[in-house]
């Protein structure tokens, strides 16, 4: 498990000034815009303006944080005015974008190299106010489905978990992560915190036995060397 801690995260700013780049991750590692198989990072976004193209790049966009924005891509208006609702697209197509309401937006942004990366982005969360749910992925029983897009990947290669609103915590099978409320207290059960915007990366097989544990919002993001047929929600 890698942990990539928010803090420290260099901010690229883009070159229509509009806003700011920070990677999260990418792999192969320390790939540059023509080499990445996949690239994840978090984006503010201050003003209106158009994306740059990435011709043989797939997106997938989360709002995380902000009123929402509106998305034409190709000439097709995609209202995205709601967070944790992802949305894929083309990143060579023709892509331009509005903030509602004129205030800045956080975008979780997926890159994945066609034919050589898939991904589903999925955004979990705990149920009841202040209440968190203990999950084993794929995302499922105890947690609350707030929006999924991507490619099919039924078993992947990694899995990155991005604390997009609150805590997460990443268990071992098995682990028990105490009371939903309150942070997990048993020695060694938990064997990672995530403040907000860190992020944690496993591989297989770890991946597909991991517990985690929120108590806000956590993008679960599934990722495969393999591409497969898209699978829309």
């Amino acid at each position: 498990m890698r942990i990539l801690r928010a803090e420290g995260r260099a901010a690229a700013p883009w070159s229509n000034g509009g806003g700011v780049t920070r990677e999260v991750a990418v792999q192969p590692p320390g790939s540059g815009w023509d080499t990445f198989a996949w690239r994840v990072s978090l984006a503010d976004v201050t003003r209106d303006g158009p994306y740059s193209p990435l011709p043989g790049v797939r997106r997938i966009l989360t709002v995380v944080d902000g009123a929402g924005l509106e998305l034409t891509v190709d000439g097709t208006a995609q209202l995205l005015p709601e967070r944790y609702r992802p949305f894929a697209f083309p990143g060579g197509a023709a892509t331009d974008s509005r903030l509602l309401d004129g205030r800045p937006v956080v975008n979780l942004n997926v890159m994945l190299r066609e034919g050589r990366a898939a991904a589903t982005v999925e955004m979990v969360r705990g149920r009841g106010r202040g209440r968190g749910s203990r999950v084993v992925w794929p995302a499922g029983g105890g947690a609350a489905d707030r929006g999924r897009d991507g490619d099919r990947v039924r078993d992947p290669d990694e899995v990155m978990v991005v604390a997009v609103e609150g805590r997460a915590w990443l268990g071992a099978p098995g682990a028990s992560l105490g009371e939903p409320g309150a942070s997990p207290g048993v020695p060694g059960a938990h064997e990672a915190q995530l403040e907000r915007f860190d992020a944690a990366l496993l591989t297989a097989p770890d991946a597909a036995a991991a517990a985690l544990w929120t108590d806000g919002t956590a993008a679960v993001i599934a990722l495969s060397a393999t591409a497969t047929a898209p699978d829309r929600p």
